[in-house]
């Protein structure tokens, strides 16, 4: 990412897609070989699953947030937030590349895997989920991180990158548009309406007893690391991953159009970003896209913030993984 202030998206032309949010980000993982479940009912350390690295916890409010690092400490920090239905074992391959020039730490969301799980829908509030993450980037700072989130953790990362900008150095997301074009899109997209009914489907009261660790997983086709994946999945909160969507999606297109009113007022993003979105992903439609270029018109410029390029995708042509050598420098620059 350019230090000047590029901000641009990274759109790949085919990415696999599925009915739930996470199975589109396949394209950017490498099922890793060396990761290997104990398979014994214990939770193996951090270090067993990504060779170096380090568990650690959190408070966020009385609730304990996992964290695996990797690099050095005094290294800048950054942070990589999961989606729905991962765990910070879905970064494991772009962790060691990152590591070379980061202090990289990437941490299980609550109702995850080794995190706390609260009881309660409101527990679940993005505003919880932000605080999970200031609660992270204060314990290993001082000083600014790289945020990069996916999924849910993408929503996380461009309400922090709003609500904490002396906090975010800049702002890598995969698969999730800025709230205000996706909020648009919910509120008058008929064909992104219908797309987002597994979302109607995981808000139903009974929903955690019909999801069961197998479906979540089946994406994953390394029999290993789909070993990794059961045993977590398993250790975590059904209820509690399902609360992400009843806390902070919206029901309908009416509850879509109400906030969409109030993201209108949502304050402007002022660091570098970066938006990698697959065109292929049937949960998140690329209209909601169309948002960017607006939100790159309407950035203030400042003496820290200069006039930069026009806003500019860049397509990637073949579709698979991102070299994670690559990705590391890109987020580098």
């Amino acid at each position: 990412m350019n230090r000047s202030g590029d901000s641009r998206p990274v759109l790949v032309r085919k990415c696999t897609p599925g009915l739930i949010l996470a199975v589109s980000f396949g394209l950017f993982l490498r099922a890793g070989g060396s990761a290997v479940a104990q398979g014994n009912g214990t939770t193996p350390a951090a270090s067993s699953l990504l060779p170096g690295a380090r568990d650690d916890y959190v408070d966020s409010g009385g609730v304990r947030i996992h964290c695996v690092s990797l690099g050095r400490s005094e290294s800048p920090l950054l942070v990589l937030i999961h989606g729905f239905p991962d765990f910070w074992y879905s970064w494991r391959a772009q962790m060691p590349a990152l590591a070379r020039d980061f202090h990289v730490v990437a941490i299980d969301q609550r109702g995850y895997n080794l995190s706390g799980q609260p009881e309660g829908v409101e527990s679940y509030d993005i505003g919880k989920l932000v605080g999970d993450l200031l609660a992270v980037v204060k314990h290993f700072g001082p000083g600014k991180a790289v945020i990069v989130g996916h999924d849910w953790g993408g929503l996380v990362a461009w309400i922090f990158a709003m609500t904490h900008p002396e906090l975010t150095d800049r702002l890598i997301v995969l698969n999730l548009p800025h709230p205000r074009g996706l909020i648009r899109e919910l509120a008058s997209n008929a064909q992104q309406q219908r797309n987002s009914q597994y979302a109607r489907e995981f808000q139903k009261p009974d929903a955690a007893g019909k999801v069961t660790v197998d479906a979540l997983s089946s994406w994953v086709k390394d029999p290993e690391a789909r070993r990794v994946y059961r045993d977590a999945l398993a250790r975590s909160s059904m209820e509690g991953m399902l609360n992400y969507y009843k806390a902070n999606y919206p029901r309908d297109a009416g509850e879509a159009a109400r906030r969409a009113l109030a993201a209108a007022a949502s304050p402007p993003i002022t660091c570098p970003v970066l938006l990698i979105h697959g065109l292929g992903d049937e949960a998140l439609l690329p209209g909601a896209l169309q948002r960017h270029l607006e939100l790159d018109r309407q950035r203030p410029h400042s003496r820290d913030h200069p006039p930069r390029r026009p806003f500019r995708p860049a397509r990637r042509r073949r579709p698979g993984h991102p070299d994670d050598g690559e990705l590391a420098q890109t987020i580098g620059r």
